[in-house]
């Protein structure tokens, strides 16, 4: 059997259903068994991994607790972490094929500036360098740099720090192509190419505002076979009992 893919995904009580969804089109392109842990704040809490204050810029509950990532894979081989508000059209397995051991993470490398002052349900936008680069990682967990990413540094570190990789040489920082962490509202539509993981930064089809964004039809179709799932899953049990 292959060994799985170890995947951290970023959750956020707002929105548990962008997460459910993720998960299941994670699941549903994968040809690997896939290992797959929610940062879930209040356990992190609950377990003295995580005393940061609440952070008035922070958009959501996962805004730093994403940095964990090499410390909760036991700072051992490759770990993906994504935020909840992804979908993936493609197989994960072709991400970890590009893992390249020369780099302590591999991001798609944006030059996003939102023009935006709000986001999703009226968080607040903030433009700052390298914005979006640790919305989708894949973290080489045994690299050495990546080792003073303690729960104590994650903990104590600025946000500028954390998220702009400023404990690494820029040539530890590999490159992935953008269409594995498409933006939507910001990354150019290909004419006939479906993006491999779609960003609803701005928001996604979960909230009422954001309901007709750019592949939103396809976030709901997976939604919807979701809830087909789970409508299966109970009239069998109610069957069974």
């Amino acid at each position: 059997m292959k060994k799985a893919l170890r995947i951290f995904i970023g959750w956020d009580s707002r929105e548990e259903v962008a997460y459910d969804v993720c998960l299941a089109s994670l699941r549903r392109y994968s040809s690997r068994p896939l290992d797959v842990t929610p940062l879930k704040q209040e356990e992190l809490r609950h377990g003295g991994l995580y005393a940061r204050s609440k952070d008035p810029l922070a958009s959501t509950e996962f805004t730093y607790t994403r940095f964990l990532t090499p410390f909760l894979a036991d700072y051992r081989g490759w770990a993906l972490f994504v935020d909840c508000d992804f979908l993936f059209t493609a197989d994960v397995a072709e991400l970890f094929a590009m893992a390249d051991p020369r780099c302590a993470v591999m991001c798609v490398q944006h030059d996003h500036r939102p023009p935006e002052r709000t986001k999703m349900d009226g968080a607040l936008q903030t433009v700052y360098p390298r914005k979006n680069w640790s919305s989708l990682v894949l973290w080489n967990c045994a690299y050495p740099s990546n080792g003073v990413l303690t729960p104590e540094a994650v903990n104590r570190e600025t946000g500028a720090f954390l998220h702009r990789f400023q404990w690494l040489k820029d040539s530890e920082i590999g490159a992935l192509p953008e269409t594995w962490n498409w933006l939507e509202g910001w990354s150019r539509a290909v004419p006939d190419e479906i993006p491999k993981a779609i960003h609803f930064t701005r928001g996604g089809p979960w909230f009422d505002k954001w309901k007709h964004v750019k592949f939103g039809e396809l976030w709901q179709a997976e939604y919807n076979h979701l809830l087909q799932k789970k409508a299966s899953v109970t009239i069998y049990d109610n069957c069974s009992n």
